[in-house]
């Protein structure tokens, strides 16, 4: 609107503070040099932080040894080239770093095609190197060395694998429980405290054990002083004097925790086995687990490496005077043979584990190194053994679906099947020490064993219950798409803006710039993973950002009605900051509150809604202040359009 007014106006009496505030003297409107500066670097740090971002990476593919001190050499790396060049795979670059090579390549179509062929040509005789698909940065090394590197894309963008994993808590209690029953009662043998014989222990997460007199069952009680975790109760039952141990919730949380922990670490390391860029394993509730392995193409290896249970037990051959409780029997080669129940050592204890070949057989094999505990372990157990056999328990938990009528409701139940076999029983010729090799088993079977005991046993069973593949062109659809809907609502705002708010708009607009771009570089900065969630959170940014000018341009009209137009920019700005403030803090706080309990796309919506609510607060208090104050500050102004 035009407004033209008469009345004297004061251009020489005031100036503004940081946020707009009047000051005691300057000419009103103007900021001083050093502010503007201020706000112009933090613009241009923003523009070159969101720099990487311009650049869009090459398709490529990554090889790294399997051994952590051994590395490319220039032999594997001809070897790789003149594969691809026979091939017909054009290379447009090879990046060594680390001790690994990253094959940059023309197009997306030739990466998987590449990487099946470089796995078959270094891996001719073992699975020596990890060969696996990757981004290859393309920013510059100047801005590399600033620190600068683009957005991850989370699996929506990028394509690959999303499973949701639910860990059997139940059963990891119930196996907690039972091993401290056989701890409980081999304590007790060895102490030779007589207990009630032919009782059942383990009822649930209680333990009962049933003793004569009041005396033996004291003497019990200090010998068991160590079980610390249960509740311990006195009972009386049947004319039996009962010692219970009881879990508390104190220790099933910590329990629960511990073995989300541990699966956690577990298939962190099965992951980085697959050598999938930017992997997501993060936790879900009490008893889940979330895992997107964005740019991932072999979804069924994926599948299966995450939902294999397997472990390994290290156990003495049974003596014929043994006792049937201390003692198990499976089939081995054709014939029944008894071993001990108690494990010596467990795949808990291996440190490494390489597949290899046997140089005498050609037979698979797995070299095994175990770590200091189960090192001294192993020698303690086989050097007052030698003569004896020793027997290597496989054991496999299978997970399987089956359906139930629940209140009259068919669902599907996740239950898992257990299954043991003895893959090996061989006498000991001598002291076992850290390290020794495992054969009896098929290729595949030593090649998923070796890759489970290098990421670490699983400390309670799992099976997936959702599972979702993305592709990789329906991640370039989401990111055309995404990006589309930002530039299309960026652009009609940027219209409407110089349309409705002439001088006043063209500011707005270049605030509105300067705050994607902060968005940008911030989440760029912070190392966030753009996921289509936050694409929609960037639009929702732009939105507010707008709305903040608008609210200011439209007090400033207002204003306009009983001031001149200097007072009236000022008190526009001053009187908008409050309502400005107050809703962009109470959505700042639900995007912290979604954030901290929200996972996958919901957090992923959060980051740029929070980052962008700093970045809008900034760009609509100082960067729109300050172009305003270039545009109309300082000067005696009879009328202004807005």
């Amino acid at each position: 609107m035009n407004h033209d007014e008469s009345r004297p106006q004061d251009n020489g009496g005031q100036g503004t503070t940081l946020l707009g505030a009047p000051s005691r003297r300057g000419p009103m409107n103007v900021f001083p040099l050093w502010k503007n500066i201020l706000v112009a670097t933090v613009c241009l740090l923003g523009a070159l932080f969101a720099a990487p971002n311009v650049f869009q990476p090459d398709p490529a593919v990554q090889i790294r040894s399997l051994d952590a001190d051994a590395s490319m050499g220039a032999a594997q790396k001809s070897r790789v080239l003149a594969a691809l060049d026979k091939a017909g795979v054009t290379v447009i670059g090879v990046d060594e770093d680390d001790g690994s090579l990253l094959v940059r390549l023309q197009d997306e179509d030739a990466q998987l095609g590449a990487r099946s062929l470089i796995a078959d040509t270094l891996n001719d005789n073992a699975g020596d190197f990890v060969v696996a698909l990757a981004q290859a940065p393309t920013t510059p090394q100047w801005l590399q060395d600033l620190g600068g590197k683009p957005m991850s894309l989370g699996l929506d963008l990028f394509g690959g694998a999303h499973f949701l994993l639910q860990v059997n808590m139940q059963d990891y209690i119930a196996g907690v429980v039972d091993n401290s029953a056989e701890g409980m009662r081999d304590k007790l043998i060895d102490e030779r405290i007589r207990f009630l014989p032919n009782r059942n222990w383990v009822d649930g997460q209680t333990i009962s054990i049933g003793f004569r007199d009041e005396a033996t069952r004291e003497e019990a009680k200090a010998v068991l002083v160590d079980y610390q975790d249960f509740l311990v109760q006195e009972r009386e039952s049947a004319g039996d004097l009962i010692l219970r141990f009881t879990l508390t919730e104190d220790k099933i949380r910590a329990l629960e925790d511990r073995a989300i922990s541990q699966n956690l670490t577990s298939l962190r390391n099965r992951v980085n086995e697959l050598g999938v860029s930017e992997p997501q394993v993060q936790r879900l509730g009490r008893s889940r687990i979330v895992v997107d392995l964005p740019g991932i193409q072999d979804s069924a290896r994926a599948k299966e490496i995450l939902n294999k249970f397997a472990n390994l037990e290290f156990r003495l051959e049974a003596l014929p005077r043994a006792r049937k409780s201390q003692l198990e029997t499976y089939e081995y080669q054709s014939r029944m043979q008894d071993i001990m129940r108690r494990n010596i050592v467990t795949g808990n204890n291996v440190q490494d584990a390489q597949q290899s070949y046997d140089p005498e057989t050609s037979q698979p094999q797995v070299s095994i190194e175990l770590d200091n505990e189960g090192g001294r372990k192993m020698h303690a157990a086989t050097k007052d053994n030698i003569g004896r056999s020793m027997a290597i328990l496989f054991i496999e938990q299978k997970p399987r679906v089956r359906e139930v009528v629940r209140d009259g409701e068919t669902i599907e139940e996740y239950y898992t099947i257990e299954e043991r076999r003895l893959i090996s029983v061989a006498t000991i010729q001598a002291a076992l020490g850290f390290s020794f090799r495992i054969t009896g088993l098929s290729l595949r079977e030593a090649q998923d064993l070796a890759l489970l005991l290098r990421a670490g046993a699983l400390a309670a069973p799992m099976y997936i219950v959702e599972e979702r593949t993305v592709g990789a062109q329906l991640g370039d659809e989401n990111i055309r798409r995404g990006w589309q809907s930002v530039a299309i609502g960026f652009a009609l705002v940027l219209a409407f803006m110089i349309f409705y708010y002439r001088g006043f708009g063209l500011a707005a607009n270049v605030a509105l710039t300067a705050n994607l771009t902060l968005l940008v570089a911030i989440m760029s900065i912070l190392g966030a993973t753009l996921t289509l969630p936050g694409i929609a959170g960037i639009v929702l940014t732009v939105g507010m950002a707008v709305d903040a000018n608008v609210l200011i341009f439209s007090r400033i009209r207002e204003e306009l009605k009983n001031h001149p137009p200097q007072m009236a920019i000022q008190a526009g700005f001053d009187r908008a900051l409050l309502t400005i403030t107050d809703a962009n803090v109470t959505t700042f706080f639900v995007a912290i509150i979604l954030l901290s309990i929200g996972s996958g796309p919901v957090r992923g919506f959060a980051v740029t809604l929070a980052v962008g609510i700093v970045t809008s607060m900034f760009t609509a208090i100082l960067v729109t202040r300050a172009l305003v104050n270039l545009m109309y500050g300082g000067r005696k102004l009879e009328s202004i359009k807005i």
